[in-house]
């Protein structure tokens, strides 16, 4: 009987033309050049740039604050009753 490991390498085949869904090896290897690294580096860098859009960077939160939690906050933070405008992006006159 055979022993199977888990590697931690996968077989990767190049497209025989680019699209969507895949590139060719002469596309990876103008990126590579283009980007001063090797093949294997490009594809890293590629994945990287895709998890880093498509993936959630933070863990999730538990959604909205309740209406308990809303009072809390309100009832801790000071809530002054006099509101007043310091400054302002426009000229009064257009106002």
């Amino acid at each position: 009987m055979t022993t199977r490991t888990i590697s931690n390498q996968i077989a990767f085949r190049y497209r025989t033309s680019d699209s969507a869904t895949g590139v060719t090896r002469a596309t990876t290897k103008r990126l590579a050049e283009h980007l001063g690294v090797d093949e294997t580096q490009a594809i890293h860098i590629a994945l990287h740039d895709l998890a880093a859009r498509l993936l959630p960077q933070y863990e999730a939160d538990d959604g909205a604050l309740s209406a308990v939690q809303v009072r809390q906050i309100k009832k801790r933070a000071p809530q002054g009753s006099k509101r007043s405008v310091r400054s302002s992006l426009f000229d009064k006159e257009t106002i």
